[in-house]
C-alpha cells in the first residue's frame, strides 16, 4: 500500500468541471512529481490533496486513514506539511523566530506573538537545527525580510520541516529562481528526502525530472500518463508536447 492515495478524485466550480477522476498514489521514501500544461488542473488537484478544497467525489488516504475533506490544520496534524507557491513568512520576525513559532510544542501553546520566544532554551536549538539543515545556519537573527529570495524559499520549506511531517509536498518551489538558487534548492531537497517523502508540483520539468522518482502528468483536469522520468521521455504525448522539449 502506498503512503499517500488518492482515488478517483472529482471537483468542479460552478458549470467547470477541473478535476475529472484523478486516481494517484505516492510511495514512502520517494519523491514524486505532478507536472502539465497551465490550466490542466495541477494546482487545484494539489489542493484537494492538501485539503485546501474538498473533493465532489473521491477518496484521499494517508497512511491507511481516510483524511478526504479534513480541513488542512487537521491533516497536517496527521503529519502532512506543504509550502507555497506564493511564499508565507513573518517578515518582520528574525529566521530563527520564524522556525520556531512552527514547532509543534510551540504550536501547542497556542500562537502568540507575545511569548517570549527567546526565553526557551529548547526550541531555539531545535529551530537552529532546523536552519542549519536548510543551509541557513549562522542566519537564525535575520529578519526573514533581509533574506535572499532563494534563502527565503528553503526558509520556507524549514517552516514545513520544523513540524516535523512524514510527508512534505512543494508547490512550484523553483518559482522566481535563478540558476544558482535552483541547483541549492535540488540539493537541500535530496538531503531532506531522506527522511521525509516528498511530492512536488513543478513547471521547471528538468528540475522535476532530475529529482523525481515518479511523474504524474496532468492535463485536462485528468492523470494522462505516469511513471519514471525514463518512461515518461518515452511518452509520445510528453513527446509531442513542450512539456518534453522542458524536460
Amino acid at each position: 500500500m502506498a503512503l499517500f492515495e488518492a482515488q478517483h478524485l472529482h471537483k468542479r466550480f460552478a458549470d467547470q468541471v477541473v478535476l475529472e477522476d484523478i486516481t494517484l498514489a505516492f510511495e514512502e521514501n520517494q519523491i514524486s512529481g505532478i507536472m502539465g500544461p497551465n490550466g490542466a488542473g495541477k494546482t487545484t488537484c494539489f489542493n484537494v490533496l492538501t485539503g485546501r478544497y474538498k473533493p465532489d467525489r473521491g477518496q484521499v488516504r494517508f497512511d491507511g486513514r481516510d483524511i478526504t475533506g479534513l480541513p488542512p490544520r487537521k491533516i497536517a496534524r496527521h503529519g502532512i506539511a506543504r509550502s507555497f507557491q506564493m511564499m508565507n513568512l513573518f517578515d518582520e520576525y528574525t529566521a530563527l523566530e520564524n522556525i520556531v513559532l512552527a514547532l509543534p510544542e510551540v504550536r501547542a501553546k497556542g500562537f502568540s506573538m507575545t511569548h517570549d520566544l527567546a526565553g526557551d532554551d529548547g526550541a531555539q536549538e531545535r529551530g537552529a537545527a532546523v536552519l542549519a539543515r536548510i543551509g541557513l545556519a549562522g542566519r537564525e537573527h535575520t529578519p526573514a525580510s533581509d533574506l535572499s529570495y532563494g534563502q527565503r524559499r528553503a526558509l520556507e520549506i524549514g517552516i514545513a520541516l520544523a513540524a516535523e511531517p512524514r510527508m512534505l509536498f512543494l508547490d512550484e518551489p523553483t518559482s522566481g529562481l535563478g540558476s544558482d538558487a535552483t541547483a541549492t534548492l535540488a540539493a537541500l531537497i535530496q538531503e531532506i528526502r531522506k527522511s521525509v517523502t516528498i511530492v512536488i508540483i513543478e513547471h521547471d520539468m528538468k528540475f522535476l525530472f532530475d529529482l523525481a522518482d515518479r511523474i504524474a502528468v496532468i492535463h485536462w483536469g485528468q492523470v494522462i500518463a505516469q511513471g519514471t522520468p525514463d518512461t515518461l521521455r518515452d511518452n509520445e504525448w510528453v513527446r509531442a508536447s513542450n512539456l518534453g522539449a522542458l524536460a
